[in-house]
């Protein structure tokens, strides 16, 4: 059994769509825990603002199945493929964190942990003491050292 990390992002319909793929993926993983909503500007165009949200879970499924469970969720929910990687979408789903593999095939962990407090935010809520296998460090330390530098401001929306 694995533990996996995923990160799902919505700009359009936001509440819906985060709700439904949080739905798909509950029918699909097991022991699924979820972070607060985060809310995020828009990165690389000009948008409504994000949601995202983090989840913990456990599969069974090799890492290419999770992908494409991921994929067939986002397509299910309207995702469109054409578009700029830059642009708004009904939904985003991505794998970060596959028990400790690292795999460039699959991006894992995946890089835009280290990029965007959007990304390390509810990882590091769910799973603070958690070391990246590539830093060493736990998420906790990463999301206490990441400064802003290549992130944008987040607000969580649903505060304790």
């Amino acid at each position: 059994m694995a533990n996996i990390h995923i990160n799902i992002g919505s700009n359009q319909n936001r509440r819906e769509n985060l709700s439904k793929a949080i739905g798909a993926i509950q029918t699909v993983f097991e022991n699924t825990v979820f972070s607060r909503v985060y809310e995020s500007k828009a990165f690389g165009f000009k948008g409504d603002n994000f949601y995202n949200i983090g989840i913990n879970a456990t599969t069974h499924l090799t890492i290419s199945k999770v992908v494409s469970v991921l994929h067939d969720i986002e397509d299910n929910l309207g995702r469109d493929r054409e578009v700029p990687k830059f642009s708004s979408r009904s939904i985003d789903l991505d794998l970060t964190l596959y028990d400790e593999v690292i795999n460039q095939r699959h991006n894992l962990p995946r890089g835009d942990i280290l990029k965007y407090n959007f990304v390390l935010m509810p990882l590091a809520e769910l799973s603070p003491n958690l070391i990246h296998p590539q830093q060493h460090k736990t998420y906790d330390q990463l999301r206490a050292t990441m400064n802003e530098l290549k992130s944008y401001n987040i607000r969580i929306l649903n505060k304790e």
